[in-house]
C-alpha cells in the first residue's frame, strides 16, 4: 500500500514538470533569441530551430497551408509562456497543409500557443497601414493552450448574488465596519 502510494506521488510530481513539446525539440531548439536580431541578419540563421510563445492576432488558410500571425511572448525551459506584457514584436508560423489545416475558429484571436518551428526567411509585411518585417517559422509541432476564463469579480457570478460562505470567513468579515470586506465592495 505505501508502495503504491509513493510510486503514484512520483508520478505526479513527474508529469507536473513535463515541457508542454516534444523533449528533444526542447532541448535542440533556441529559447532566448532578439526576433530584432532575426529580421535584421536572416540568413544567418535560416534552418535552425527555435522554441516561440505566442499570442495569435490572426489565423489564415493560404494555397500552401495555414498561417498564424502571433504577438511573440518569452518561455521557460518547459514551454510555458512567462507572461503575455512582454513582447519583442510579431512573427509568421506556417503549417504546411501536407500536416493538415489550423482552422481559424479554434486558432482565433487572443489564443495562446508554444511552438517549435524552423526559422524559413524574413518576409516583409503590413500591420495596419505600417511597413513590417515578419520572422517567419515552419512549425515543427504545436501546442494550443487552453482558453482562460476571466471574471471582473473575485467569483464566477456578479456581486449582487448571495454568497453563502461570504460572511462566514472571519479574514474577510469586520462586525465593526473598519474594513470593507472586500476590494470589490461598492464604496
Amino acid at each position: 500500500m505505501k508502495r503504491s502510494f509513493l510510486i503514484g506521488i512520483i508520478l505526479l510530481a513527474l508529469s507536473s514538470c513535463s515541457p508542454v513539446l516534444n523533449r528533444e525539440l526542447m532541448k535542440e531548439g533556441v529559447r532566448e533569441f532578439s526576433l530584432a536580431y532575426l529580421r535584421e541578419t536572416p540568413e544567418v540563421f535560416e534552418g535552425k530551430l527555435f522554441i516561440l510563445g505566442g499570442l495569435i492576432v490572426q489565423t489564415r488558410l493560404t494555397g500552401t497551408g495555414s498561417q498564424i500571425e502571433a504577438l511573440s511572448v518569452p518561455v521557460d525551459s518547459y514551454g510555458y509562456l512567462q507572461g503575455t506584457g512582454r513582447s519583442q514584436g510579431r512573427f509568421l508560423a506556417l503549417y504546411p497543409k501536407s500536416k493538415g489545416i489550423l482552422d481559424p475558429m479554434v486558432y482565433k484571436k487572443g489564443r495562446e500557443i508554444t511552438l517549435a518551428g524552423e526559422f524559413v526567411e524574413a518576409r516583409k509585411g503590413k500591420i495596419d497601414e505600417m511597413e513590417y518585417v515578419y520572422p517567419v517559422f515552419e512549425i515543427r509541432e504545436l501546442y494550443l493552450w487552453e482558453e482562460r476564463t476571466e471574471y471582473d469579480w473575485p467569483y464566477p457570478y456578479y456581486y449582487p448574488y448571495y454568497d453563502p460562505f461570504f460572511y462566514r470567513s472571519p479574514f474577510l468579515y469586520d462586525p465593526w465596519g473598519w474594513h470593507y470586506p472586500s476590494p470589490y465592495w461598492p464604496r
